[in-house]
């Protein structure tokens, strides 16, 4: 029984063993098919390459440099076009706001003229009631100085009647 376990082992390590060299055969095969693109790629470029003198090639470097320059430019410009459109926007917004508020001021104001006009009006009607009833309480008051002077003549001819009667 142990000699079918060492048998196992050695198995699994041939195993492990034809996997690893399978893996190294591909590598060798990618490396080979790199190598021969590598060599189509040199065959293209020597056949196409295009030589230029020093003048041309800096006039071509200038000539990219400026045209990375536009487009970082126009970039720039696009940026500054939508902030301007976002200032504009948000000016817009602004107006409107302030109109509103300016609407609700003046609401405002008449509201606060047609609150001090009530109170006027009933600062007017108060003083109306409060002359009527200083008139009432000088009535009363004249009418309980009458009653009085009758309760005095009542007293006094009820002494008499009673004196006169006492004789």
């Amino acid at each position: 029984m142990f000699h079918l376990g060492e048998e196992r082992g050695a198995m699994a390590e041939k195993e492990k063993e034809k996997a690893g060299g399978e893996r190294w055969k591909a590598a060798i095969v990618n490396l080979s098919e790199m190598s021969a693109n590598l060599d189509s790629l040199q065959k293209i470029l020597a056949k196409k390459a295009v030589f230029v003198d020093d003048d041309t090639f800096s006039k071509a470097s200038l000539i990219a440099e400026q045209a990375r320059n536009i487009k970082a430019l126009e970039q720039r410009v696009g940026t500054l076009e939508r902030e301007l459109d976002a200032s504009i926007a948000a000016a817009a917004r602004a107006r409107s706001e302030k109109r509103q508020a300016e609407a609700a001021q003046r609401a405002a104001e008449l509201r606060a003229l047609d609150v001090a006009k009530e109170l006027e009006n009933t600062t007017k009607v108060f003083e109306l009631h409060m002359e009527e009833l200083r008139r009432k309480q000088e009535e009363i008051s004249k009418k309980d100085g009458e009653i009085k002077v009758l309760e005095a003549i009542i007293q006094t001819l009820s002494r008499n009647g009673s004196s006169a009667s006492e004789d």
